[in-house]
């Protein structure tokens, strides 16, 4: 769930709720997720789970001198891209406009809330809920 490049990082699941700044990592060659007050772990995200920024989402400049780029949206959805090459990123986030723009080119300090995780990170609900024994009817 956490890029390539994060597998020397400490690395936790996301959790609804979770309250996210982008970061770089000391040591990996990209930028993540981080839950506030735990700098140091990196917040692997599933393919499909949603996240909501404070502010109008940024990423780096293509040229360094051109500043950061505002994208004006603030809600993603997580997704993996670039699967099939081995040595480019993988973690990107979707924007409502079909924009899609890599974890590591995120401007770091930007801070963003878990509020949905995709249907299959949930637990199944437990085949016995809402079963109840049937005894047959005496005729």
């Amino acid at each position: 769930m956490c890029d390539y490049s994060l597998h020397s990082v400490a690395s936790r699941d996301g959790r609804v709720g979770d309250k996210l700044i982008s970061t770089a990592f000391p040591g990996a060659l990209t930028r993540g997720f981080a839950a506030v007050g735990e700098p140091g772990v990196a917040v692997c995200l599933s393919p499909g789970t949603e996240i909501a920024f404070d502010r109008d989402a940024e990423k780096k400049p293509v040229v360094a001198f051109f500043g950061k780029r505002k994208l004006g949206q603030k809600v993603a959805r997580f997704r993996k891209i670039n699967e099939g090459h081995n040595a480019k990123h993988h973690d990107a986030l979707e924007f409502a406009d079909g924009y899609v723009v890599l974890l590591a080119d995120l401007v770091e300090g930007q801070h963003a809330t878990i509020f949905q995780l995709p249907v299959s990170s949930h637990k199944p609900i437990s085949s016995e809920v809402g079963k109840r024994e049937v005894s047959p009817e005496v005729i």
